[in-house]
């Protein structure tokens, strides 16, 4: 274990996309907490720089770079800015409206497959070069339970997020022979702050509603916990696909909202 007191150069360096909040926030703060360097890279400066102060509070090692995954020069100079890299955290995506795929609205599936499934693509293909010099070389890549369920409602963001796990699969059978793990994290339930605020419209009653009697849903933390677990397994283990969901959570169709007895387990 390394920590913010070892000497740069021997310190792995993560970098993850859709770093200023939620759980690309999380993973961040999770994985400096671990002693990586810790490249935070989203479209909001101030979102950004409130990360990194926390982390460097807490003893961490982190810097920002305003990245926005959907135009290629932004990635191909906040990639190049880097001198090397060990682990990628593709987490930069979302969810926009919950219509009927008869009243979808083109534009905004094309944003969600610009974020989720070609910005994955542009890192990946930026930061490969920096990867194949690591010993540690890991993508993790951030999809959903939609990346292999579908459910009404949810066909564009069900479409982009399948993407995002097709181009996981397929990249780990186009790696095979190199020392470069790929990771596929499949979270359901995650109770953030700006997801379903987002895919809502900005809809506050309606992005709390989604939550509405639900007895502990995934919080961003959960989901940083199991990319710490699965970054920090010995390099020869991949854990090629990982589903987290809530226990409330059963499918993204169902879902129990009440209490549960936990047995007073914490």
């Amino acid at each position: 274990m390394t920590d913010a007191t070892t000497p740069a150069q021997s310190r792995p360096l993560a970098l993850i996309t859709g770093g200023g909040t939620g759980i690309g926030a999380a993973i961040a703060r999770r994985l400096a907490r671990d002693g990586f360097d810790v490249v935070v890279a989203g479209r909001r400066r101030e979102k950004l720089d409130e990360v990194v102060a926390d982390i460097e509070e807490s003893g961490g090692s982190s810097r920002a770079i305003v990245m926005d995954v959907t135009d290629p020069e932004s990635v191909r100079t906040g990639v190049g800015s880097l001198a090397r890299c060990d682990v990628v955290v593709n987490n930069a995506g979302g969810a926009i409206g919950v219509t009927r795929v008869e009243d979808g609205d083109p534009e905004e599936w094309e944003r969600m497959y610009a974020t989720n499934v070609v910005g994955t693509l542009r890192v990946t293909q930026a930061a490969l070069p920096l990867l194949r010099r690591s010993a540690r070389a890991t993508i993790v890549d951030i999809s959903s339970i939609a990346g292999e369920r579908v459910y009404e409602g949810g066909g564009g963001y069900v479409a982009a997020k399948h993407g995002t796990s097709v181009v996981s699969e397929t990249l780990r059978l186009e790696l095979n022979g190199e020392n470069i793990r790929v990771v596929d994290i499949r979270p359901g339930m995650v109770h953030t702050e700006e997801f379903s605020l987002t895919r809502l419209h900005g809809d506050r009653a309606a992005a709390d509603k989604v939550y509405d009697g639900v007895d502990r849903p995934l919080v961003a933390d959960d989901v940083a916990e199991c990319v710490g677990f699965v970054v920090g397994l010995p390099q020869h283990v991949n854990i090629d696909t990982m589903v987290i969901k809530p226990v409330a959570q059963a499918a993204p169709h169902k879902l129990h909202r009440g209490p549960i007895d936990w047995k007073d387990a914490r």
